[in-house]
Order: C-alpha cells, then sequence, then structure tokens
C-alpha cells in the first residue's frame, strides 16, 4: 500500500462504514487530501501516518 488510503481502504482497516469515514472527514474528524473530482461525490484520500496516529490514540484509550 501506498502513502495515501482511500475511504473504502480506511474504512476497511477501521471497520467502519465508508459513510462513516466520510463523515469523519466532513467534520474534520480525520484529516483528508480532497482530491480534484468529476463528479458530484468529493474525492478523499487519507495519509496512512494520519491513520496511525488515529489508530495510536484508540489504542491508548482503550487500555
Amino acid at each position: 500500500m501506498g502513502n495515501l488510503l482511500t475511504v473504502s481502504e480506511v474504512a476497511r482497516i477501521l471497520r467502519v462504514d465508508d459513510a462513516t469515514v466520510r463523515r469523519w472527514v466532513k467534520q474534520g474528524v480525520l484529516e483528508a487530501v480532497v482530491l480534484p473530482h468529476v463528479n458530484s461525490r468529493q474525492v478523499y484520500r487519507i495519509k496512512r501516518e494520519t491513520l496511525n496516529r488515529v489508530l495510536g490514540e484508540n489504542a491508548l484509550q482503550e487500555q
């Protein structure tokens, strides 16, 4: 995998729905890169380091 992950990849890793990941991005909970798009839906990519940071914070909170 590369350094930029799709919404679907992040959703699969976090075990949530794609819509949840999109909502988190829109709410500013999850930082994402917005790509140029042709259709009406925003295209996001989430940096692997951002996901690792989120996973690390969640792991600490669960202890």
